[in-house]
């Protein structure tokens, strides 16, 4: 995605809006943590070491790596089970429902759904592609 960015800077933007797959243990909280971590400026970093450890994600083990990442933990675990992220995720799993997201990582590009992960040829095709109709 950095490299997209790059490429099409001031053209695109990134958006990350949460699904979490409702029968996997600890997805809805991965989201809020993901979100707690962006209030301390580590939302990739933290989205990485999450990716690293998906088969065990618990309250405990997200605070665990809050601390791996240098993050206030206190603040970190209050953010985490705050009223505001709790419904931002609840807000996101509504909006991504409707739109028919069903599967993670999915990408809206000017409405296109691209479902998986692509190579990045695929994005600058279809990236190119949506820049040509919006010049018209």
């Amino acid at each position: 995605m950095k490299e997209l960015l790059k490429k099409y800077d001031g053209k695109v933007r990134l958006v990350v809006k949460f699904a979490p797959y409702p029968y996997r243990d600890g997805a809805k909280l991965a989201a809020q943590a993901a979100l707690a971590a962006k209030e301390q400026g580590a939302f990739a970093p933290m989205h990485e070491k999450m990716l690293e450890n998906y088969y065990r994600l618990n309250a405990a083990s997200l605070k665990k790596l809050a601390g791996e990442l240098r993050l206030d933990t206190v603040r970190f675990e209050k953010d985490m089970n705050s009223e505001r992220i709790v419904k931002k995720v609840e807000e996101d799993i509504a909006l991504t429902r409707g739109l028919e997201i069903w599967q993670t990582p999915t990408f809206v590009i000017n409405g296109r759904q691209l479902v998986g992960e692509r190579p990045i040829e695929h994005f600058v095709q279809v990236i190119d592609e949506e820049l040509k109709v919006l010049k018209k």
